[in-house]
């Protein structure tokens, strides 16, 4: 877990990982989207332009779903909301906004919004693969306990030690998964006040730092779930490619009486794809609390965004030839 990659030099400002690997999978996002839509656009730049109108929506929206959704660590100090560089994004509500400002700039400049956005659904699931891996490396989203070879440890003071150390009513679990002596909680801050609650590692003694990395009180080994979702999203990224390929050798030999071939589809695809990824992948889950019908936040999500991609899928599917202008670029 390397949640801070390097401190910039001559500042208090460190580069997270988590916001590194976005960076990364929106770099190869846009190479890939601009590569694909080198036909159907007289101007590429305006591809790198909604790309980076949409990066910055991403942050914006990561920001604000994961301030939504854990809106009580911010009571009493509203300004640290806009404290970006001090961690806490959610993929799931960047990818919404950012797809949202991408749709509109689309319609802004006429272009042919259901192919781009077929082209865009493809890099989406890339950048999700790296970004997943940005939160393996800052450990959120972490996974349950499993005895299985594939399981991974998470440091003392990690989000997935703090979830295993406490109780966790949200998730209906009364006792702690794992469960410290007494004198492991409670200490004096730098300020000299009190806090009780978990120790950090430098207060620990010798004795107790041997037992939290290599005794009994060391973190449970959890499923990889980053590597899970990384994993799927690079599958599904081929799928998503491999169906926009399909649909593109369809328009160039004019079959139109082959089924699900329409611009659009391929997006409706991947909210599919990615709805029934999520959904099961909650199961393993350990950082998520139970909601509405004893699912999680992100499973209901899921359920809609499944839901949406089926009606895009149909809608597409009956819709007409889309009307905004195309370049065809001759080989």
């Amino acid at each position: 877990m390397y949640p801070e990659l390097f401190k910039l030099p001559f500042t208090e400002l460190t580069v997270k990982s988590y916001g590194f690997m976005m960076v990364v999978g929106f770099l190869l996002a846009v190479y890939v989207i601009r590569r694909l839509s080198r036909n159907i656009t007289p101007n590429p730049q305006l591809i790198t332009n909604a790309a980076l109108y949409s990066l910055i929506a991403g942050v914006a929206g990561a920001r604000l779903f994961y301030v939504v959704h854990y809106f009580d660590k911010f009571k009493g100090n509203l300004f640290s909301v806009f404290a970006i560089w001090q961690g806490g994004l959610e993929l799931l509500g960047g990818v919404i906004l950012a797809i949202t400002v991408i749709f509109l700039y689309l319609r802004y400049h006429k272009l042919p919004i259901r192919k781009y956005l077929d082209i865009l659904a493809v890099g989406l699931m890339l950048a999700l693969c790296f970004g997943r891996i940005g939160c393996l490396l800052n450990g959120c989203c972490f996974g349950k306990p499993t005895d299985s070879a594939c399981g991974i440890r998470f440091p003392y003071g990690s989000p997935a030690y703090y979830s295993q150390v406490y109780p966790d009513l949200e998730r209906g679990r009364e006792k702690p998964q794992l469960e410290l002596d007494a004198d492991f909680f409670g200490y004096y801050d730098d300020k000299g006040f009190w806090i009780q609650g978990l120790k950090p590692y430098e207060k620990l003694t010798a004795e107790q730092k041997e037992l939290v990395d290599n005794g009994k009180f060391r973190t449970l080994a959890v499923h990889p779930t980053q590597l899970y979702s990384s994993a799927i999203a690079i599958f599904w990224c081929a799928l998503l490619y491999l169906f926009w390929r399909r649909n593109q050798k369809a328009g160039e030999d004019k079959r139109g009486n082959l089924k699900f071939t329409k611009p659009g589809e391929a997006f409706g695809l991947m909210f599919v794809m990615y709805g029934i990824g999520r959904f099961f992948l909650e199961f393993v889950r350990d950082d998520n609390p139970f909601g509405f019908n004893g699912l999680t936040i992100s499973q209901n999500i899921s359920i809609g965004l499944v839901l949406m991609g089926i009606i895009i899928i149909v809608v597409c599917e009956r819709a007409k030839a889309d009307k905004s202008t195309e370049i065809e670029t001759k080989h």
